[in-house]
This record gives structure tokens, sequence and C-alpha cells, in this order.
């Protein structure tokens, strides 16, 4: 993501479920097919799903292409990537980032923290 993009925001419950339906997709999907998957487990209205992709496509989390008449929808990003722009907002928002580190480190399983020094690992290596 680009310094100049705005901060990304914690997606609502059926934003969420929606991006975990074009996250597992093998290729961009259309409105009716996102429905089509989320009507299995509840209800809702086309139009709702219809909705929620268009407002994902507007703040850049899905792109989106012309099949005809229907657009088909992707994610724009890994869910990882969601996950640590998240990460950042919350740590630039939190005041004191070495507190917020530091109380975040504090939180995190043995494997977690394996995972965090490995990649600080590779990092200092790769600079």
């Amino acid at each position: 993501m680009a310094s100049e993009d705005k901060a990304p925001r914690p997606l609502g419950d059926l934003e969420r479920l929606v991006m975990e339906q074009l996250w597992a997709a093998p290729a961009a999907l259309t409105v009716r097919e996102v429905h089509e998957q989320l009507a299995a487990t509840r209800e809702l209205a086309y139009t709702t799903v219809m909705t929620v992709l268009d407002r994902l496509a507007k703040k850049k989390l899905t792109e989106r292409e012309r099949d005809g008449k229907a657009w088909r929808y992707r994610a724009a990003a890994p869910r990882e990537e969601l996950a640590a722009g998240l990460m950042r907002d919350a740590l630039d928002n939190s005041g004191d980032r070495r507190e917020a580190l530091v109380r975040f480190v504090g939180q995190v399983s043995d494997e977690e923290a394996a995972l965090l020094r490995d990649a600080l690992s590779r990092l200092d290596s790769q600079g």
C-alpha cells in the first residue's frame, strides 16, 4: 500500500465474509457467484452483496473488471497485506509506539515470537 493511501479500517462482518469468498476463489467472482456462496449459510439479498462489493471496490480492497453486463471482483491484495496494514494503522494511532509494541509482543505466543524473531533476522540480513 502506498503511503498516500488511506489507512485500512477493520472489515465489518459482512465485508469479511465477502472478502473470504474472494480470497478463497481461484478467479474473479461475479456478484451472483458471491451471493450464491454466502446464501448457502445465511439469508442475504442479492442487492446487499452487490452493495458490499461496490463499497469494497471504492475502498480499493477489491479490483473489478467488466464481464459483459456483470462485474467480476477479486481481492486487491492478500489477506496478510490487509492484516499488516491494520496493525500498522493501530501502531500509528497508539500514542506511544514503543509501549504498544512491547504490549503486543508480550501477548504473542512462543511460536508467534519465534516468527517475529525470524522476520526481523531476515530483514537485518537483507539490509
